[in-house]
């Protein structure tokens, strides 16, 4: 009997590898935070010293989005050919090329190939760290550690935010460079994703990787068998192409993972990111730094919080409250504007809009910033999941600039029409969730891609 009770209390403890790899993956969602969060704090100095035009700086700000939009597209493809760890290298080639050109640069041409190259690599990264996260962590852990990669992002467009303050552009393009030889350096140091092993017929390789996630006292034996038949299942059937994924078998999934990444992108959260500094001003604010500041106080804490409760509270749960939270927040913000119009009361406007704004950045960090993509990196089964990955990832980049190239258009046509349209979505989000998105929590990702292609 002590030796049942030992082994099942190694198996909850968390291995030193799994913590680990995590830390490396999640350097690559470090680089896509300070990559995003840039181009605001570098705008006046990149503009006087380069002498670039309004017109020449947005470019250079929008650029960043095709570069993922084409990494996104190839980024299935790659990480299934070459693997999790080589996918992740070659993502940080890309962004250590891009980052060194932004600091060289001594035109604007310099700075857009460099810029697209960190777009490219991002795009990559925003596929490959939460699916192998997904692939090494134990299933009562997974939601957690592959919510870090939200963490991550948020801490490092916070300090790029915070640093730009009063670093030179060119040094604050330096930081970029850091976390990813961080990360090429540690990537020889952590095992590659025992599932994609298994996927390639490599057993030995396979169960040694399993076997240093799991820790050396731990019988892994059930868990690598159920692996293995599952994707020996999978390995008599072809890669699923971009039209197979609309297959019967394959729609729930397809549906539940690019619905979720439209209504995500949708629901406002780049116009809010983005133009919040000229959402304050517009309100009524005499300056947008203090309420970008508000919001930063608020966004890591809230997106830790979803890092706690994710394999407590369940996916759905989560998803539900964030996406309720989102629909009020834009509500809120469309009230202060209506109050702005109408002269409601005096200072109303602004009270609504900081809270309305705060509510929404609070929200989405707490669950519709990062679940969407955890769930993205669960329900694909190996075969469709280069493909299906690919189209998901590229959904959610072509969203971003769709909605972050409209947004300016659509507060010309109506301020308040914006940001009801914003919580329409927002709360359709709610009624999607509700329908079609499973709980995954404390589930094999074998079992939970059994389910999604048996409906």
């Amino acid at each position: 009997m002590e030796p049942l009770l030992e082994r099942k209390k190694l198996s909850q403890t968390v291995p030193l590898v799994v913590v680990t790899s995590t830390a490396v993956a999640v350097a690559g969602s470090f680089v896509f935070g300070i990559s995003v969060g840039y181009s605001s704090p570098a705008q006046t100095g990149i503009m006087l010293d380069l002498g670039l035009s309004l017109a020449e700086y947005s470019l250079f700000g929008s650029i960043l989005t095709i570069g993922a939009m084409l990494g996104a597209i190839v980024s299935g493809t790659i990480t299934e050919k070459v693997g999790r760890r080589y996918a992740m290298s070659i993502a940080d080639v890309f962004c250590i090329v891009g980052w060194l050109s932004i600091v060289f640069s001594k035109n604007y041409w310099h700075l857009d190939v460099g810029r697209f190259l960190v777009g490219c690599g991002i795009g990559l990264f925003s596929y490959v760290v939460p699916v192998y996260i997904s692939e090494i962590t134990p299933k009562n852990l997974r939601g957690s550690f592959a919510t870090v990669n939200q963490l991550m992002i948020c801490c490092g467009a916070s300090l790029a935010y915070l640093l730009g303050t009063f670093l030179s552009w060119r040094a604050l393009a330096i930081l970029g460079v850091a976390p990813c030889l961080f990360q090429l350096l540690g990537l020889f140091l952590i095992p590659e994703s025992p599932r994609w092993l298994s996927k390639l017929g490599h057993y030995q390789e396979f169960e040694v990787a399993l076997q240093k996630l799991r820790g050396v006292d731990v019988d892994i034996f059930e868990e690598a068998e159920e692996i293995k038949e599952f994707t020996k299942k999978l390995v008599h059937q072809k890669e699923a192409s971009l039209i197979d994924l609309f297959k019967k078998e394959y729609i729930h999934a397809v549906t539940v993972g690019v619905g979720l990444m439209v209504l995500q992108q949708f629901g406002g959260v780049n116009a809010i990111c983005f133009y919040a500094s000229e959402i304050f001003v517009s309100a009524g604010f005499s300056s947008g730094n203090s309420g970008m500041i508000a919001m930063v106080i608020v966004q890591v804490p809230m997106t830790t919080l979803g890092v706690l409760l994710m394999d407590k509270a369940g996916r759905r749960p989560l998803l539900l409250v964030s996406a309720a939270g989102t629909c009020l927040g834009c509500f809120l913000v469309g009230l202060s504007f209506l109050s702005q119009a109408y002269q409601w009361a005096k200072d109303l406007n602004i009270i609504l809009a900081l809270a309305g704004i705060l509510v929404y950045t609070g929200s989405f960090s707490l669950g519709m910033g990062g679940i969407p993509w955890v769930i993205m990196s669960e329900i694909f089964p190996i075969n469709m999941k280069g493909s299906a990955g690919s189209l998901v990832t590229l959904v959610s980049w072509l969203g971003s600039w769709i909605v972050s190239y409209t947004f300016n258009f659509l507060m010309l046509w109506s301020s308040v029409g914006t940001f009801f349209l914003f919580a329409s979505i927002c709360g359709f989000t709610v009624l999607f969730v509700a329908r079609l998105v499973p709980e995954t929590k404390g589930r094999t990702l074998e079992e939970i891609q059994a389910s999604m292609s048996s409906l």
